[in-house]
Order: structure tokens, then sequence, then C-alpha cells
């Protein structure tokens, strides 16, 4: 009897679907980069308003645009607030409110374009015309419209971007349904006499999954550059709010100073957007062996 463990050659054997499975979604250079950049900013999003040194309105000194080291960390913005405690602050802002705002967009899009490709007729020319109508516009135009119609609080500002979002996806998912509904499994199900939210819940959607869940990695990137967007032309989030877009267009003269007061949100924003995309792109390659470019295309 020998003194070694035996292992399972079920697990082990590297053909077996364990093993595939492994293998498939190991971690390359560029999906550690990515997760160690997202991660970082998740952990900044939750811990740090509790750590951070001052609140997001206090004001520590009457300079504007004190530089590095002289007074706070990261110096102070136009009104002499911390700049380093309002960027932990409006981590959680800037990340939340885009989390909301995808999650509403995939419920929206996902069951709309799912319901277009399996009731089909009039049903999918007519959601597919409104969804073409609303895509014909340009989004920040549209964005524009509507919140200054309707005003720029917040629940007005995620919903509509939550709404603009949402067309993207719709067609996303109908396309994925569309392709889907053909196959023999679904027409057993419907000879069977199963429903439509039936056939949607269990035949179609666990055979999207994997590209909708690189779409919603997309569509988070997208969320933070429109909300930010939003944010930096006045209607998205309001002073005294700390928020990345807030503070990048309420410093922004500070940039003709050297002040950096503007330029390390937008680093925050950048680095966020390049960690996501590194992320969906790992993914992709494992699952189907295509890029995030090769996908938007």
């Amino acid at each position: 009897m020998t003194d070694a463990i035996e292992k399972d050659p079920l697990k082990s054997a590297p053909g077996s679907k364990q093993g595939r499975a492994a293998s498939k979604f190991r971690l390359t250079p560029v999906g550690w980069v990515g997760i160690t950049i997202v991660g970082f900013w998740i952990l900044v999003a939750l811990f740090g308003p509790l750590v951070a040194p001052h609140a997001e309105s206090d004001v520590l000194s009457n300079r504007s645009f004190a530089p590095i080291g002289e007074v706070g960390r990261l110096g102070t913005d136009y009104l002499g607030r911390d700049v380093f405690s309002r960027i932990l602050y409006g981590a959680r802002m800037t990340m939340g409110l885009a989390l909301i705002t995808t999650l509403l967009s995939f419920t929206m899009g996902s069951t709309l374009g799912f319901m277009a490709a399996v009731l089909g007729g009039w049903t999918d020319n007519v959601m597919s015309r409104v969804n073409d109508a609303v895509m014909a516009f340009p989004s920040i135009i549209l964005g524009l419209m509507v919140i200054t119609a309707l005003g720029s609080s917040l629940p007005i500002v995620v919903l509509t971007v939550a709404v603009i979002d949402a067309t993207r996806v719709f067609r996303l998912a109908r396309a994925l349904a569309m392709d889907v509904s053909v196959m023999d499994f679904v027409d057993v199900a419907r000879a069977r006499g199963e429903g439509v939210w039936w056939i949607t819940l269990r035949e179609i959607l666990p055979n999207t999954m994997s590209p909708l869940a690189a779409e919603f990695g997309i569509r988070f990137t997208y969320a933070i550059l429109f909300i930010a967007a939003l944010s930096f032309l006045g209607l998205g989030v309001q002073p005294p709010a700390a928020d990345w877009g807030v503070m990048v267009r309420e410093n922004r003269l500070g940039i003709s100073f050297g002040a950096t007061s503007a330029l390390l949100p937008a680093a925050a924003i950048a680095s966020l957007t390049v960690g996501v995309n590194l992320i969906v792109d790992w993914y992709l390659r494992c699952v189907g062996g295509q890029s995030a470019e090769d996908m938007l295309k």
C-alpha cells in the first residue's frame, strides 16, 4: 500500500467535464489585470466612505486647487474640499448608479426581446419597430431631451439611461432568442403545450446566458460613461453629491492651472472602464474565442 493519495480519475482526466471547465476559464494576464482593477474599485465603493478622512462636502481650506500634499492627500477642488475623500464617496455613487441602471436595462431589454422572438408575428414587428425608432435618436441627445423635460433627479436619470440602454439589450436578446427558438428542443416544448414563459425561462434563457453575461459588462461600462457624461453636462448627479462626472465638470477650469482635481476622477472613470472591458474580453475569449471588439462589430 503506497502513501500516495489516489485522485479521482474523472476529475483529474484532462478530457473530463470538470477538467474542460477548469481549463476553459483559466485566468490569463488580461483577466488578472481586469479583475484586479475592478476588484479594487469595488472595495473602494464598499468601504471608501467608511475610511474617508473627511465628509464629501467638508471644506478644508479657503484655497482652491491646492496641490497634492499641501492640503489633503490629493489636494483640494475648486471649493477647497478634499479630492481624496470625494473620490472615495464618488466610487459608490458612480458604480452604484451604473449597476442599478444596467440591471434595469437588462430586465426590460431581455424580457421584451425574448417575448418578441417567441411570440413573433405582429407583436415582434411592433416591438422591433418601436425599438428601431428609439435607437434612431443619438443616445446622448435623447437623454438630454428627456431629462431636460422631466427633471434631473436621480430616479429620472437612472430610468432614462436604462430605457435608452434597453434598446441595445432588446436587439441582442431578440437575435439570440430567434436563433434558439428554431431549435428542436424548443419545438418539442411547444408540442408538449408549454407556455411562452416556460419556454423563455427554461429553454431560451439558459442557452443565451453566455453572450448576455458578456453584454452585461459592456452595458455596465456604457452606463458609467453615459451617467458621467450627463453629470458633466449638469443633468446627472447634482452637487454637493460626489460623483466622478460631477467632479470633472466642477474642476475642469483647474486644468489650466496644473491642478489634478479634474484629472484624478477622470482617471478613475477610465481605469474602471478599462478593467471591465478587460474582464469582458477575457470572458468572451473563454466562451467563444472572440474579443469584445469582435462582438460589437
